[in-house]
């Protein structure tokens, strides 16, 4: 009995013991629970780039953005993969059509925004027109704006550079003079087309002859280039072929009135009659343009530099007096034509 009362006496006193040991063991796997949870979010912020410090709770916003960033930088990754490749095909098709190493590099380096395909396009027009590569990327270079151009304009201004007889070659010496010939206006080009053929009366092949031979004549004033011209067969006696063959319309106009004009006061150069025949032999249009000044004036007009300078003074002063007269002119002819209007409300005499 009293054995009994022992093992009772006992299992009371055992029962604030056990009690006391769950909640201890507990309260240890609530720590332990926290110092893991503690540890992640340090591993988290080491993983991203910060120190083993505090970080701030991850909202689960954040957490559900993580999937769009990887989307988007996998797209990323994705885009600059597939220019690589279509670079290296580009790089491969120039190659092909016989550009150099250095020549694929400058063309790449011109307009670095440029895609591949566009520079591929563009080029191969060039190339269908006859073009090698050194005069392509020349023209590229003078004029990167051609990079930029729509294809389907430059295959419009191909086949109508070709309608103008300029294929097969022949645009080499043109993009060399004025590779701005694909970016200027069709009108512009249209009119110097038309002022050639119908006012200065050249032929369909001496016009593909002369934008060949002085591409410059596209940036001329119509006016001008007309009278250039006009001076040329009326004032110096040259008829259309030699103007063709002497690339006459490519210089100046100061130049050849300077020139010509000097000789015609030294009695060296005389206007053809209406048979062509003149008192002295002129000298070759050549000798008197294509030649540098020092030549001009020692083998054909047989002069001093000194009296050349004086001369172009005196004709510069009278072609200003010359332009003053013909402005006072205009305006006297204005005026006249202002007086002989009737006002409003006035009847004309009969």
């Amino acid at each position: 009995m009293a054995a009994l009362g022992w093992q009772v006496s006992a299992w009371h006193r055992l029962i604030p013991l056990t009690w006391s040991l769950i909640a201890r063991q507990t309260a240890q796997l609530g720590e332990q629970k926290r110092t893991t949870a503690l540890l992640l979010r340090k591993l988290t912020t080491v993983s991203s780039g910060g120190g083993l410090g505090e970080s701030p709770f991850v909202e689960p916003q954040k957490c559900a953005q993580e999937p769009e960033h990887r989307t988007g930088l996998t797209q990323c990754l994705l885009e600059k993969q597939r220019t690589a490749v279509e670079r290296g095909k580009i790089v491969s098709s120039l190659l092909d059509m016989g550009f150099s190493d250095v020549h694929v590099n400058e063309l790449l380096s011109i307009q670095p925004g440029t895609h591949p395909q566009q520079l591929l396009d563009i080029i191969s027009e060039l190339i269908l027109l006859g073009l090698n590569p050194e005069p392509v990327c020349v023209a590229f270079k003078r004029s990167p704006q051609l990079l930029k151009l729509p294809i389907m304009q430059m295959k419009k201004r191909s086949s109508y550079l070709r309608k103008l007889g300029l294929g097969e070659g022949k645009l080499k010496r043109v993009l060399y003079c004025c590779p701005e010939i694909f970016t200027m206006r069709q009108r512009d080009i249209e009119i110097i087309v038309g002022v050639l053929k119908e006012k200065c009366l050249f032929t369909v092949k001496q016009v593909t002859e002369i934008l060949h031979r002085c591409p410059c004549v596209l940036r001329e004033d119509p006016g001008e280039l007309e009278y250039k011209f006009q001076y040329a067969y009326f004032r110096m006696g040259i008829n259309h072929v030699d103007v063709v063959k002497t690339d006459f319309l490519q210089y100046s106009m100061t130049k050849t009135k300077e020139r010509h004009m000097f000789l015609e006061r030294l009695g060296r150069y005389q206007t053809p009659d209406k048979k062509g025949q003149t008192l002295v032999p002129n000298p070759l249009l050549k000798d008197i343009l294509r030649v540098s000044e020092a030549e001009f004036l020692a083998k054909t007009a047989c002069s001093s530099a000194e009296e050349f300078e004086v001369f172009k003074k005196l004709l510069a002063r009278e072609e200003e007096e010359s332009e003053g007269r013909m402005a006072d002119d205009e305006s006297l002819e204005e005026e006249e034509e202002e007086e002989e209007e009737p006002e409003e409300g006035e009847e004309r005499e009969p």
